[in-house]
């Protein structure tokens, strides 16, 4: 057809006319590859949770013992975040934060069971991305309430235990998660963007198990002859300085802590288990981004990897969460983004970060707009560009009761650059710690007459917050 066109012109013509059908055919061309091929504006998107991972439990982060190749390599090639923080520290209300971008007082998963309704979910990262067009998929720990079928396009759910059954078969919950997610990848639309949860219930104790932390048995070549260091925080002294009706028998932490970590012996097993089971999530996660390479879609997928609470490895005499002290707080937190640019890859930024900026991050990365209701901040912010001058420096922690409030009492603070100020409702009990002075907050300065001003400046913070937050 090219080549009737031409002939019909003029002689002299012909050349010049050719190379300019020619030129015209091939923009053309490039026209519809760049419409058949997904723009970074429709940038991929994985994101991992890890439960009970605290921000320490991390080769990256200085942990000498713990094996975790494949998370260290995601923070070589992407940014980590050395001061990540929970707002509420416990599975289900971290787990509705991270997806809502939304504080517990305004999304209001304060109980096991309790699901986002159909209008929640439309706000949270995953009902905007699929509403933009995204092939959606979670796998692993839903944790808020039971996952509604509709709500995605490829769904396997389930937690709880760490052997399973599937198709007559015994396996590993982390080896579920690790084939569920490397079969969405391998069956997902060539032609659509997508968007991938990949929710562990690992490192997370079996509680009805009396050996807690059940790994697999290939794990345990990592750890042979080691041992893990016993934490300063372990001393007596810490336990004495608790709230007292956090030192009680009846409290869930000193319950759990007799569970797995009452003895030197029974502490070196469980926490190496613990260890164990974060190495065999770290290879799940290890499997999912090499076939992401394989596919030669790295480079155009954004990945988020997060801890749903910290963890306490028997510090102060405690074990688990819930309680707003660093260890029980503080999470990892690294984010591959393929706007990052080479020369600023492998690096940190330690300013604050929490589990509600997930869902503004990922729904900012891929040009969604971002519900009115988000409370958390586009983290991108941070490591595309210098921090802005108004970046947070403090945030707001609230935890319900669970059960009684001598099992797992309620608790609300303010928590800053220098002051921490902790409230239980229930026992009407304040606590005061000057960071800059006691990181491991061991002394209350509630009493101190030297830190009443700062003890009044900080229950009117408290009161602001409580406002902003709902």
């Amino acid at each position: 057809m090219l080549g009737k066109l031409v002939e019909r012109l003029p002689t002299s013509n012909r050349i010049e006319s050719l190379g300019r059908i020619k030129v015209r055919c091939l923009a053309l061309l490039l026209s519809v590859i760049t419409l058949a091929a997904p723009s970074r504006a429709e940038m991929n998107v994985v994101v991992v949770v890890a439960d009970d991972h605290r921000w320490d439990s991390l080769g990256a982060a200085g942990n000498a013992v713990i094996h975790t190749p494949h998370l260290d390599a995601l923070a070589g090639d992407g940014v980590r975040f050395t001061n990540a923080f929970v707002t509420t520290s416990i599975c289900m209300t971290s787990r509705a934060s991270i997806m809502t971008g939304q504080y517990m007082s305004r999304h209001g998963i304060d109980r096991f069971g309790k699901p986002l309704s159909p209008e929640q979910f439309s706000q949270t990262y995953l009902g905007q991305l699929r509403q933009a067009g995204y092939w959606s998929g979670f796998v692993g720990k839903y944790g808020v309430g039971g996952p509604r079928k509709a709500d995605f396009d490829f769904l396997r759910a389930y937690e709880g235990r760490h052997w399973m059954e599937r198709d007559g078969q015994r396996v590993h919950v982390t080896e579920l998660n690790r084939r569920d997610a490397l079969e969405f990848l391998e069956k997902r639309p060539a032609d659509k963007p997508f968007l991938l949860s990949v929710s562990f219930f690992a490192p997370h104790a079996e509680d009805r198990a009396p050996e807690q932390y059940l790994p697999q048995d290939w794990s345990e070549q990592f750890y042979a002859g080691k041992t893990i260091p016993e934490s300063n925080l372990m001393d007596d002294a810490f336990l004495k300085a608790l709230p007292p009706f956090l030192a009680k028998p009846s409290n869930e932490g000193r319950v759990r802590f007799g569970w797995r970590f009452d003895t030197p012996d029974r502490y070196q097993q469980y926490m190496t288990n613990y260890f164990r089971l974060i190495t065999e999530v770290d290879q799940a996660i290890g499997d999912v981004i090499q076939t992401l390479k394989d596919q030669g879609v790295y480079e155009n997928t954004l990945i988020v990897f997060i801890g749903d609470n910290g963890y306490f490895h028997a510090d102060r005499g405690l074990a688990d969460k819930w309680y707003p002290y660093e260890q029980s707080i503080r999470v990892p937190l690294i984010i591959h983004d393929p706007r990052l640019p080479q020369s600023q890859r492998g690096t940190t930024r330690d300013a604050v970060a929490l589990n509600i900026d997930v869902t503004p991050t990922v729904i900012s990365a891929v040009k969604t707009e971002v519900a009115d209701a988000v409370q958390g901040v586009d983290l991108s912010k941070v490591y595309l560009q210098q921090t802005p001058e108004d970046w947070r420096t403090e945030f707001f922690y609230e935890h319900p009761t669970i059960t009684s409030r001598d099992r797992i009492p309620s608790s609300q603070g303010v928590v800053g650059p220098r002051y921490k100020y902790v409230f239980w409702p229930e026992w009407d009990h304040e606590q005061l710690f000057d960071l800059q002075k006691d990181p491991s907050e061991k002394q209350n300065l509630v009493d101190q007459p030297e830190y009443q001003s700062v003890l009044q400046d900080q229950r009117q913070r408290f009161k602001e917050w409580q406002s902003q937050v709902q």
